[in-house]
């Protein structure tokens, strides 16, 4: 008999005793809670903000599942993946900043999954690059996809969810569940780069695994959420700029998947816009306004 997808041995279930010896401060003064399946880590941690007084300020709390049956990306797109395939996780926290200071935070948390990949021992080949403005790639495949949510905010606090899924394995499995999705007109999270295939971190590190992997985020986000909470997006820009993976290529930028401008993406401002030399001039594009591709070949 084939053990069921949640079976308690399944060998990549995340080994709580060495998560807490990788990611020590985090283990000890985040709240973590690890499931076998839920709806949305994010939806979870949204309704568990809500109920905050607002003027609290708790530590970071993690979720993680193995599974998720209503998972998202940005713009509502399905995140496809397997049990023990892929992390997902949400981390919630209240950051002393007005809705408004949050500006570039997306990318903030791309360089934060950077330095956790950094931590992990990948192949010296490997590309992890930023695509703006939520998206981390692997030789130029969509590795990992950001959701930032904000459950509630006051003129100095602001409850955030930042959900992060990570592919570890089966990429090829994810690219045909993404290709059918797509015939069906239910766009995936990991196919948002038309002409990316979806790329696992087992490309650069065949023994990925979910504990590994899951300390070195919370290790990561341990240093950039207050940095963050401290400094906005300023003292990451420079990281984010040099890994962005579009840089002096042509872009476009698409409103409901019809062209309105191309250009040269030429970087980021100090709040996480991106900046485009477009044929009209200069264009500063607001995170989430519009959809940004690679620019083809017009007919």
């Amino acid at each position: 008999m084939n053990p069921t997808p949640f079976a308690p041995d399944a060998p990549w279930r995340i080994d709580l005793t060495r998560l807490a010896t990788l990611a020590e401060r985090p283990a000890r003064d985040w709240t973590i809670d690890i499931v076998d399946e839920t709806g949305s880590t994010n939806a979870d941690l949204m309704t568990q903000l809500r109920a905050l007084p607002r003027d609290s300020t708790p530590a970071p709390c993690a979720r993680v599942a193995y599974s998720q049956t209503a998972g998202r990306g940005r713009r509502g797109r399905a995140w496809l993946a397997e049990p023990g395939n892929a992390l997902l996780m949400s981390v919630g926290c209240v950051l002393k900043r007005p809705v408004e200071g949050l500006s570039g935070l997306s990318l903030a948390i791309g360089t934060a999954v950077l330095d956790a990949l950094s931590r992990l021992p990948l192949s010296p080949s490997a590309r992890p690059a930023l695509k703006w403005p939520n998206d981390v790639l692997l030789d130029d495949g969509k590795l990992a996809g950001i959701l930032i949510e904000t459950a509630w905010n006051t003129p100095g606090a602001t409850a955030v969810v930042i959900g992060i899924g990570v592919n570890l394995h089966g990429a090829e499995q994810l690219a045909t569940q993404v290709e059918d999705a797509n015939r069906s007109s239910s766009a995936s999270a990991s196919s948002s780069t038309p002409g990316a295939a979806p790329a696992a971190l087992a490309r650069a590190w065949p023994d990925a695994n979910l504990t590994e992997t899951l300390a070195a985020l919370l290790n990561a986000l341990d240093t950039a959420l207050p940095r963050f909470e401290a400094e906005g997006f300023r003292p990451f820009r420079q990281r984010w700029l040099d890994a962005h993976a579009w840089a002096g290529r042509e872009v476009a930028l698409l409103d409901q998947g019809l062209e309105v401008t191309r250009g040269i993406a030429s970087g980021v401002d100090e709040r996480g816009q991106l900046l485009i030399d477009a044929p009209e001039g200069p264009r500063t594009v607001t995170t989430g306004e519009l959809t940004l591709r690679l620019a083809r070949e017009r007919p």
